[in-house]
């Protein structure tokens, strides 16, 4: 078994990967095609926006994209094209509603991106513990998707007077949110809401799940 450990100067998480396997992620030089992301804001949410994933998928690949693949119904696909991200997403941002009748956000990230998110969480493995205690029953940890840095000003102004358990963090264009309850009686989370309010949250493991399909082999993201 061969262990990669990606570190920060908070905590440590180990990517953990099947021997036998070379390294996915690395490109043929000839091939210009990179791998991403793909996070839809506001689609199945509360019955409305309805978007079938196979037709979701289907929409993709008709935009040319290659190896699209989607994951669980919040609106999420790993892909692969030769455009760089501003191209990319303005291609498919157009093209959805044109498709779909509606509008909605869509971040883009890399898989180097997507790798150091994972390994630059900022929470101890004793801060998500202690989440996890209070609440066994819920997802604690969720990343917010942004398309450029968040202003520590506004990160303030979220924080400003609560003195609750719950614990925001910023990193190079997301959010990191430790819940110890269900995240929607998290008084952070509506604040970080109303301020982010293009902002997209996925759980820890999809997050981690997504890294997993972009990086081609089984992953498992440890805290």
């Amino acid at each position: 078994m061969k262990i990669k450990k990606i570190t920060s100067d908070r905590n440590e998480i180990a990517i953990v990967k099947s021997s036998g396997h070379r390294e996915s992620e690395n490109f043929d030089m000839e091939d210009k095609r990179r791998k991403y992301a793909v996070l839809f804001r506001g689609i199945n949410a509360g019955g409305k926006n309805i978007v079938k994933m196979n037709d979701l998928k289907q929409f993709l690949l008709g935009l040319e994209l290659q190896n699209v693949q989607t994951y669980i119904q919040s609106g999420n696909a790993v892909l692969e094209s030769d455009l760089d991200e501003t191209a990319l997403q303005d291609k498919i941002h157009d093209g959805f509603i044109g498709r779909f009748g509606f509008e909605s956000g869509v971040i883009i990230r890399n898989i180097e991106e997507m790798r150091a998110l994972i390994g630059q969480l900022p929470f101890t493995r004793d801060e998500i513990a202690a989440a996890e205690a209070a609440d066994s029953q819920v997802e604690h940890l969720y990343v917010y998707f942004l398309d450029s840095p968040p202003e520590q000003i506004r990160i303030d102004l979220i924080c400003e007077g609560d003195d609750g358990p719950d614990r925001l963090s910023a990193g190079k264009r997301e959010l990191y949110l430790l819940c110890h309850q269900s995240v929607r009686k998290s008084k952070l989370a509506v604040r970080m809401s109303k301020t982010f309010d293009m902002a997209t949250g996925r759980n820890w493991k999809s997050v981690c799940k997504l890294y997993q399909m972009m990086a081609g082999i089984p992953v498992s993201c440890t805290v």
